[in-house]
């Protein structure tokens, strides 16, 4: 049975691991910087700032997880989204997407930011079967990155 909830300290080692193999499988992995401090600060970034960050779990094993971040008052961006390659195609995402959203309109978010490569096929189309819009384009860390946004209702 796939549960979900919200993270805990005890779940660092298992955050790291995920998000690393996940985009290492499909070839976005930057290595160790900067652009990764986030997971290793849940509680300040998303936690303690009116954010979320959620874990999946399937029979009481860490696959899935994924984030909800604060820009402004109004604005918020999905992020570390992630299903372990073994779990995917179950509806995890899907899940844990639909959770981030309702916590973002509980919060009072108008607009929902989020980017994902153009390597991730899949990804894309994901969001953008779930209202998302691409908004532009950007470089980073050498990879092309697609911006996508969506407005909460």
């Amino acid at each position: 049975m796939f549960t979900l909830r919200r993270y805990k300290p005890a779940d660092q080692k298992s955050v790291e691991y995920l998000h690393m193999h996940a985009i290492q499988q499909i070839g976005a992995y930057l290595g160790r910087g900067p652009w990764d401090d986030d997971i290793y600060a849940i509680e300040d970034v998303y936690l303690k700032n009116h954010g979320e960050f959620l874990i999946g779990e399937y029979n009481g094993l860490f696959v899935a997880m994924g984030a909800l971040r604060r820009i402004t008052p109004e604005r918020a961006e999905i992020k570390r989204m992630r299903v372990h390659p073994d779990h995917q195609r179950h509806g995890y995402g899907q899940l844990i997407l639909d959770e981030l959203e309702a916590r973002a309109l509980a919060l009072g978010y108008q607009t929902l930011h989020l980017d994902t490569s153009i390597i991730q096929v899949p990804a894309q189309r994901f969001y953008e079967k779930n209202g998302f819009r691409e908004v532009g384009r950007d470089i980073y860390q050498g990879l092309e990155v697609i911006l996508y946004e969506k407005q909460l209702h």
